[in-house]
């Protein structure tokens, strides 16, 4: 029998069809058996386990309680329908982990490859305190940021460029102690000979080349992509016309920047001032 293969990283939904699948394979179900307990159509767990459709609380429940798997169907179900991630951003990751040159442009927070964990975790709270994620979330949220971190430290680690909008190192995050500690990893993320740190300052004005986050991967094969945010989801570029066209502006952005030993001096007279 022909199977529809599914890439679990693509999207929440895929992941919960290639779980379903896995889960009905390992106790030696069909389709038809789990459909039975499940009170529902066979071609319906199809469409599941392929992703052409999404499954509901009520099924996850159902399958869960079918397949005797407690609440675990049940919470991937609620990273669907409420994700942890920016739709976009699940894709985005395992390109990120196998890149040799990461270009990254942020504004208004340290991005995440370059945060403390009391820095991320600070963020996150926040974001529990408004009602925005769960706490659940937020810790998938650094589980997932510490599996990002780590690839920096592979062997041969990537080359990493990060250009920060001034506004990242001047909003206050956590408070002095965690921005203090914050500055304190800038300065030894500068002092790597696989990276690059650079400041846009605030008289940068109409010059600087972006106006929102970006993310550029070089992969090993020399293929590139970019991914950049609204408030709502993430977009994944691989046309090569508009990548070229991010790169290009990135370029124009890191000669406009402050360089690497000036927006060093920035960051330790910052991190002085926190102590």
């Amino acid at each position: 029998m022909n199977r529809r293969t599914l890439d679990p990283e693509a999207s929440a939904a895929a992941a919960f069809g290639q779980r379903l699948r896995r889960l009905r394979d390992e106790q030696g179900l069909t389709q038809e058996q789990l459909a039975q307990r499940c009170g529902c159509t066979d071609s319906h767990i199809s469409a599941v386990e392929t992703g052409r459709r999404l499954p509901t609380p009520r099924f996850a429940a159902s399958a869960d309680k079918a397949l005797g798997t407690g609440d675990l169907l049940q919470r991937e179900c609620q990273e669907i329908h409420h994700p942890s991630l920016l739709e976009g951003f699940r894709e985005y990751v395992p390109h990120e982990l196998r890149a040799t040159e990461i270009r990254l442009f942020e504004v208004g927070i340290i991005p995440g490859l370059l945060q403390t964990p009391e820095y991320a975790a600070a963020i996150q709270d926040g974001a529990v305190r408004r009602g925005a994620i769960t706490k659940q979330q937020a810790e998938e949220r650094l589980a997932n940021l510490a599996e990002r971190q780590q690839a920096l430290v592979r062997t041969p680690p990537p080359m990493v460029y990060a250009v920060l909008d001034e506004s990242c190192l001047m909003r206050s995050v956590g408070g002095p102690s965690v921005m203090g500690g914050q500055m304190a990893k800038l300065v030894q993320f500068a002092e790597l000979p696989s990276t690059v740190l650079q400041v846009a300052p605030y008289d940068l004005g109409e010059r600087r080349s972006f106006d929102l986050p970006i993310n550029i991967l070089t992969l090993a094969d020399r293929s590139q992509m970019a991914y950049a945010e609204s408030a709502q989801r993430g977009h994944l570029v691989r046309e090569s016309t508009s990548v070229v066209a991010a790169l290009t502006a990135y370029h124009q952005l890191q000669a406009e920047a402050a360089p690497q030993a000036a927006s060093v001096a920035m960051i330790q007279q910052l991190r002085e001032d926190t102590s």
